[in-house]
């Protein structure tokens, strides 16, 4: 059946046409609200707050435990998506780990360029941190350029002298914005959604004047010294693996805990295919064990507790 599921979701994104005509930014967030949004789960109350001087949108699963948050960043090329679009991914890996989770609408291009998107993940990273959250009970995630974004924050985050989190969790991640991977070619008529031409557009859009190569807008190229551990999940139908194998790989040389996950035959944040493809939802299993296993054990009052 897997094989199945994975053959008819390539040959649905295939079926979407791509568009010679270009879309303007406003039509691309309408288009991808349309096509990804959907519901929290059952059992997972949503509501609005502010985190960061940020809209924002927390996800609290039946039953969530006292300790423990999850920031969440979402992808969309940072020029489309909003936690609204996420919903339904944030909601399934808040229920598998049992955390409350935050999902952030950080700025978007082009109105904010870089680095406006990183000044926003970081100003919520600190909120949560001044207003109470025990940086060892804080993880991490997000999705393509959400993915990044999340490693930027965590560079932001050192920089700034504030703490690192128990742990980051990212789902195809852009961590290049200059496209030098080799996948961004070798991989072109294997990805089913994507195009070099594409990403290049997106990464315009957000660059702005900027330099693309600076670590905070690709962290591949960064300094990864004393970040937390990290999985990366990434399908091999895709042009952005390179992005998510090379991350992996320097993380690893910084001599800090990296897993990489590649999943065969699988597109671009498959894990957004819950509830319809079984990869999606074994990769979020493993995803939520992976956050959870990192944060400190609970323990009974009057002994100590475990880190």
């Amino acid at each position: 059946m897997s094989a199945q599921q994975r053959q008819a979701l390539d040959a649905l994104l295939r079926s979407i046409p791509r568009g010679e005509t270009p879309l303007t930014p406003a039509e691309q967030r309408a288009g991808f609200a349309a096509a990804l949004t959907r519901p929290a789960p059952d059992g997972v109350a949503t509501r609005r707050t502010v985190v960061g001087g940020r809209p924002a949108l927390e996800l609290e699963p039946a039953g969530a435990a006292d300790r423990g948050r999850l920031l969440y960043l979402h992808g969309g090329g940072y020029v489309v998506g909003s936690p609204d679009t996420h919903t339904g991914l944030v909601g399934e890996l808040a229920v598998r780990t049992g955390l409350r989770a935050t999902s952030v609408d950080y700025r978007l291009a082009p109105e904010h360029a870089f680095p406006a998107a990183v000044d926003d993940g970081l100003a919520a990273y600190r909120d949560l941190l001044e207003t109470g959250t025990d940086p060892r009970e804080l993880v991490l995630a997000g999705d393509s350029a959400g993915g990044g974004l999340a490693i930027a924050t965590l560079l932001a985050a050192r920089e700034a002298g504030l703490p690192q989190p128990a742990a980051v969790v990212v789902f195809s991640p852009w961590v290049d914005l200059t496209l030098s991977g080799e996948s961004m070619r070798t991989k072109a008529d294997a990805d089913p959604i994507f195009t070099e031409a594409a990403i290049r557009a997106f990464a315009d859009l957000y660059i702005g004047d900027g330099d693309p190569s600076d670590p905070l807008a690709s962290p591949v190229f960064a300094d990864l010294t004393g970040l937390p551990p990290l999985l990366v999940q990434v399908g091999a139908n895709e042009v952005l693996l390179d992005d998510a194998v090379r991350l992996a790989a320097r993380w690893g040389a910084a001599d800090v805990e990296a897993t990489l996950e590649i999943g065969p035959g699988l597109p671009h944040v498959y894990q957004g295919e819950h509830g319809r493809l079984e990869e999606a939802d074994a990769a979020l299993d493993r995803a939520a064990h992976f956050l959870t296993t990192h944060l400190p054990v609970p323990v009974a009052p009057g002994q100590a507790a475990e880190r």
